[in-house]
């Protein structure tokens, strides 16, 4: 049985603020003036998925008066990570988001840095994984996938929004090891970011898609695309038809935490700031709406408790990957 829990709680994203002391809002609640989300991927993913509901959620309760976005693809990450750090001196108002991948990432060594190097704010929210196929693929089952995979596996390639050995691929390798079948073996195809994944399987490049949930629930709601697998312990209400890996006969399950970081040095009373208003972000009809709508599951740490959080994860990821092979 293959049963990992790898975060709970994720902001994913740099926020940059550039007034952090502003006024309070007409409930009391004390409002950043506005919060730049620095995203370490392309459009379409998960993290940009998590910045923008996330921004959506402050902007609208009134916590904060103008969020602002930016893309910054590179690296699996890296690029990102490495411009925060080097710059911190610049990007003491910014907030990175963040989730799994940067533990797996500092772990094989693509990038040189890990969370330590930067200041945790908050984990906020945990995103499951999911199998995906397009709407008129004649997979309709994760039976009819690992069916396929016998057939023939070289035709049957498994897509991802991250590096080889990175969260998609870990996933995909893990769901077909509790399958029964060599998690090394499976044909997994990389692409920079969840977009351009998705694309591919909706042209046809690849037979599924390992990918989080909240980036195909909008997409099957609408009849693109059908979810065959959801590592959920239960069916997630976002899309109540999707069945988990669990029910199929597949004893594995996963979520993905997203979390909110920082620039090194950081002042104390800033990352206050921000922590006090993503934590108020929770008691907000607005935040609940952007998160059922994405199906995510709220996952409150911060500070010390990140840190710990983070930790332990690291030791469970690093035991899994050197298990597949990964390490």
């Amino acid at each position: 049985m293959t049963r990992l829990k790898l975060g709970r709680r994720a902001v994913i994203a740099t926020v940059a603020a550039f007034g952090l002391a502003g006024p309070a809002a007409a409930d009391g609640h004390q409002v950043l003036d506005s919060v730049h989300f620095l995203i370490p991927g392309g459009a379409g993913g998960g993290w940009d998925g998590t910045a923008r509901g996330t921004g959506e959620a402050l902007t609208k309760a009134g916590l904060v008066g103008m969020a602002s976005y930016e893309n910054m693809s590179g690296g699996g990450g890296g690029k990102a990570i490495g411009f925060l750090i080097e710059n911190a001196d610049s990007n003491h108002g910014t907030l990175m988001v963040n989730s799994t991948p940067i533990v797996i990432r500092s772990l094989t060594g693509v990038f040189p840095h890990n969370f330590r190097d930067l200041t945790l704010v908050s984990g906020t929210i945990g995103d499951y994984a999911a199998i995906v196929v397009g709407k008129d693929s004649p997979i309709n089952s994760m039976a009819d996938l690992i069916a396929a995979y016998d057939a023939d596996p070289g035709a049957t390639a498994i897509g991802g929004g991250s590096v080889p050995g990175g969260m998609d691929h870990l996933v995909a390798a893990m769901v077909m090891e509790a399958a029964g079948k060599d998690a090394l073996g499976v044909k997994y195809i990389p692409y920079d970011a969840g977009g351009k994944a998705m694309a591919a399987l909706l042209s046809g490049e690849i037979s599924a898609l390992s990918t989080g949930f909240s980036e195909a629930v909008d997409l099957a709601n609408a009849g693109e695309v059908k979810i065959i697998g959801v590592t959920s312990e239960e069916r997630v209400d976002a899309a109540p038809d999707a069945k988990t890996m669990t029910e199929q006969g597949i004893d594995t399950t996963f979520v993905n935490w997203r979390g909110f970081f920082a620039a090194p040095g950081l002042p104390a009373e800033k990352l206050a700031m921000y922590q006090d208003a993503i934590a108020k972000m929770y008691d907000t009809p607005e935040w609940e709406e952007v998160r059922a709508r994405n199906g995510w599951v709220n996952i409150h740490n911060s500070g010390g408790d990140f840190r710990a959080f983070l930790e332990e994860q690291e030791k469970v990821i690093g035991d899994l990957m050197r298990k597949l092979g990964f390490l």
